[in-house]
């Protein structure tokens, strides 16, 4: 299964590109289970934000065949 994956802003710089497709074989694969065995060999920074298919949510949503999964920095602001 090919997952669509983007880096917004710092993330993007930790990363070292804006995007990539990720072949994974996992069929009950979670954003957090992409993160950890197919992105990364570091723990997600704290309040990081994730979106699938452009919708908001947590580190439990399931992911599909084709699905976009995004990754921003937490955002501050005063």
């Amino acid at each position: 299964m090919q997952i669509n994956v983007k880096y917004f802003a710092s993330m993007r710089e930790r990363m070292g590109c804006a995007e990539q497709q990720v072949q994974v074989s996992e069929l009950s694969l979670t954003v957090e289970k992409l993160w950890q065995g197919y992105l990364a060999d570091v723990p997600l920074p704290v309040n990081t934000l994730v979106a699938v298919n452009m919708e908001y949510c947590d580190l439990t949503t399931p992911l599909g065949e084709g699905d976009e999964v995004a990754f921003f920095p937490p955002v501050t602001g005063g």
